[in-house]
């Protein structure tokens, strides 16, 4: 007989920090709002302060018990502080690595430096974190450590080779870690988003994608939020590393 218990979420217990959060209308923020609802204490972290001030106010209207934290994801000493924010508010149960962006150009026309910042944002970011947060989530007795990807993690497009590569390095980073820590009891996920987000950052670039994708036809940022949480209390005999994210109409 299947005990049904064992897949029910149990209270929230510690909590979250999200790296990566700018904009209300960002995944970041979405991932965040979902685990506030939920019950969860929530750290946002990232680099804009202004931005990130701003979607504190507003989640904290809401009732959520919101900490925000301004720092770079690709320095180690202020992922540090991001921990440390979480930690005051209860044990980390929950870490998501969500910072990087993408700026696609010819191969030929990539500088050196271009390079070298998608994969510190991405790949080095993602170090950094789950190397701070390993340890809090071992002395809490297991948690989820969850890395946010994309389709260039998986295959490189032309004119994205920094951001596939970065991202190629992430998803390696995130099976590495899973197969030393799932063992522990660290639920290690890599979620690939594969489409367009509906979310502030593309559509402020591309406004006309919204209506040109039709109906459902982008990722949207609760929905991608929710697997999230699924992820999260997932039970521990059917725990999955990589999750596919794209929406009913994108090709693949």
């Amino acid at each position: 007989m299947n005990d049904q218990s064992a897949i029910q979420p149990s209270p929230p217990q510690g909590s979250v920090l999200i790296s990566g959060v700018g904009a209300s209308q960002g995944l970041g923020a979405a991932i965040a709002r979902r685990f506030a609802a939920g019950g969860y204490p929530v750290v946002i972290a990232g680099r804009n302060a202004e931005k990130l001030a701003a979607t504190a106010a507003e989640l904290s209207a809401t009732g959520a018990k919101i900490v925000h934290v301004v720092g770079d994801a690709s320095k180690a000493a202020d992922v540090a502080r991001f921990i440390a924010a979480a930690q005051q508010l209860g044990p980390l149960a929950v870490a998501v690595h969500n910072a990087g962006s993408n700026r696609p150009a010819p191969f030929l026309k990539v500088s050196e430096e271009r390079f070298e910042g998608h994969w510190r944002e991405h790949a080095l970011g993602g170090f950094h974190l789950a190397q701070a947060a390993i340890p809090a989530l071992l002395a809490r007795g297991g948690g989820s450590l969850i890395f946010t990807g994309a389709s260039g993690s998986l295959r490189g497009k032309a004119n994205f080779a920094p951001f596939a590569a970065a991202k190629a390095a992430l998803r390696a980073l995130a099976q590495s870690v899973a197969r030393e820590f799932g063992p522990q009891g660290i639920h290690v996920g890599h979620v690939v988003i594969d489409g367009g987000i509906e979310g502030d950052r593309l559509l402020s670039l591309r406004p006309e994608l919204k209506d040109a994708r039709g109906a459902d036809g982008m990722l949207n940022i609760a929905a991608i939020a929710d697997a999230y949480w699924v992820l999260h209390h997932q039970h521990r005999s059917a725990w999955t590393l990589e999750l596919d994210l794209r929406p009913w109409a994108e090709s693949f």
